[in-house]
């Protein structure tokens, strides 16, 4: 009997051995094609935009563009935590099962889009948000699945290279979405079917539930106020960023101003909501324990950092860097994905080292050391000139994966580590929350902040260039005097705006040859918007390294039960 005993014990310990492994690897192919999405599209926006034959510098199509990408963040930000404690309730695995099947049914919808214009991109926000849902339902549940199945002594190193995993997606999706879009926009959607369908076929034949489910009510009213006041929040900033009534952005609009302020007093009413119901969807006494509330503050603000650095790397070279070496506009998304690659190399190789040695040694030295690179590497991007040497650039983003790989898996290991078994899930839906709503942020607060360094500046520069190249002062004042927005998203989508900026007063056709090539060309425009686009950067690239500094130290300050 002994010796059966003992067989039965290892047969089951090997099990368990196993299933770990199937765990991780099934979790981090979720995780990585989930985020892919959100940097995939971000990237493939001009091929997307001419697919579904959408002029994106017409009146009112910048809300296509924006809710293009923002749809997406802000779905993910607000469902993460509702969907994380509905797996307390229900099964971490089947609603990390059921992801899997949204996600791929919606990349189905999305690589089909049957319509042209305004009604295509309808289509495309409509099942970006279906597709969002499975993402969130991913999200929400892989840290969880993933603490469940792992010893302590490894789970930094399991929830490395899940964070990792998600991670890299964002910045391969950059390079992914720089490829397919050369080839076929809809193929930017059908890169998701192999990998969901082996996924969902994977997960649902080998991931089971370990935890005990908790049967508990679902906190209503917690959910709606949480829902509504952020998506109001992240709906407002998205207006906020466009033009109104004469102004450069909407930030005085009332009905921006409206949203905010309603966003902000239902967050307040759920926050109320929370201390009152027996059984919350948003744990707010977890942030008594210093490693909890540290490690979130922490991943919000490297969050908004991060995502500000991304947008505005993509401006930079679509915009003004490769046109002025000599590539086509039409080509800068793909090469702007590869020039991209050494931010994802840094970041890969300190993810997954890092992640293993917090195990062993802390998670403290690696996440403050990790968000001071971080910081340091924002600092050396804005004393960079606008023309850069590449291998300077190359290096100072490395150095900027680096740093947040450093940060990135020890921190996830420290928030998850520091929270009940039966909590898991809640924490891990907060901790995407963080995360994602600072991707969300970063957007409204640099493109603010952009805009804002050139407004002071582009206008002028605008109105001495055009009439340089002999455009009637008229004409050249009225470009110069349009919203600065339309020329961040054009460097944005890597498109020269000139011909739309002059062709209502036919300007152009009257020109001679040589004035009018030099317009169209690929140095006209990136010459106009350098200095002032440089401007802007110096604000948005300092903002960025403040906010790692403010990471850094909140970093510090955790303790409690990850204070080594």
């Amino acid at each position: 009997m002994a010796a059966s005993s003992g067989g039965s014990g290892g047969t089951a310990g090997a099990r368990s051995e196993r299933y770990k492994w199937v765990a991780l690897s099934n979790t981090s192919l979720g995780m990585f094609m989930a985020t892919v999405d959100s940097s995939i599209v971000i990237i493939s926006m001009p091929a997307i935009f001419r697919g579904i034959h959408l002029d994106p510098f017409a009146p009112g199509n910048i809300s296509y563009l924006l809710w293009m990408i923002m749809g997406y963040l802000l779905v993910t930000a607000v469902l993460v935590v509702t969907l994380g404690r509905l797996g307390d309730i229900v099964g971490r695995v089947r609603i990390y099962n059921l992801g899997f099947v949204v996600f791929t049914l919606a990349s189905v919808a999305l690589s089909f889009d049957p319509a042209h214009g305004g009604a295509g991109a309808m289509w495309l926000i409509g099942w970006r948000i279906v597709q969002a849902l499975g993402g969130s339902m991913l999200m929400a549940n892989s840290a969880a699945i993933l603490t469940d199945a792992f010893p302590a002594h490894q789970r930094g190193m399991a929830l490395g290279i899940n964070q990792i995993a998600g991670l890299s997606g964002q910045f391969v999706g950059l390079v992914l979405g720089g490829l397919l879009s050369a080839w076929d926009w809809r193929a930017v959607f059908w890169v998701n079917l192999p990998f969901g369908i082996l996924g969902t076929v994977w997960a649902y034949r080998s991931l089971r539930e370990i935890s005990a489910r908790q049967h508990s009510r679902i906190d209503w009213w917690g959910n709606l106020t949480f829902a509504a006041g952020c998506g109001l929040l992240l709906v407002s900033i998205t207006y906020g960023i466009q033009p109104h009534g004469g102004h450069t952005m909407g930030w005085t609009s009332p009905k921006v101003l409206a949203g905010l302020i309603g966003g902000v007093l239902l967050l307040v009413a759920f926050a109320v909501v929370e201390t009152r119901v027996a059984q919350p969807m948003f744990r707010l006494g977890l942030f008594r324990n210093r490693a909890f509330a540290a490690g979130n503050a922490a991943s919000l603000l490297a969050s908004i950092a991060r995502g500000g650095l991304q947008f505005m790397l993509i401006i930079w070279l679509q915009g003004i860097w490769l046109p002025l070496h000599g590539y086509d506009f039409a080509d800068a998304p793909l090469w702007a994905g590869i020039f991209l690659l050494p931010l994802t190399a840094g970041f890969l190789t300190a993810g997954p080292l890092c992640g293993w040695l917090s195990d062993r040694y802390g998670v403290r030295y690696f996440t403050t050391g990790g968000l001071l690179v971080f910081s340091l590497s924002f600092l050396g991007l804005l004393m960079l000139p606008i023309t850069f040497p590449y291998w300077a650039f190359a290096l100072l983003i490395m150095v900027n994966g680096i740093g947040s790989g450093m940060f990135s898996a020890p921190n996830t290991s420290a928030i998850m580590s520091s929270v009940p078994a039966s909590d898991r899930g809640a924490a891990s839906g907060m901790r995407s929350t963080f995360q994602n709503s600072g991707m969300s942020l970063s957007i409204g607060i640099f493109f603010s902040l952009l805009i804002v360094g050139l407004a002071h500046s582009l206008p002028h520069a605008l109105d001495t260039g055009l009439r340089a190249q002999g455009v009637p002062p008229d004409v050249a004042q009225h470009a110069a005097s349009l919203p600065p927005v339309s020329t961040v998203f054009s460097a944005f989508l890597g498109i020269n705006p000139v011909q739309t900026l002059l062709g209502p007063s036919g300007v152009l056709d009257t020109l001679p040859a040589h004035n009018r090539a030099v317009l169209t060309g690929k140095e006209f425009f990136p010459h106009l918007i350098s200095a002032p686009f440089h401007h802007g950067l110096v604000i948005v690239f300092a903002t960025a390294a403040a906010m790692g500094l403010l990471a850094a130290t909140a970093s510090m300050l955790r303790g409690g039960t990850d204070g080594r």
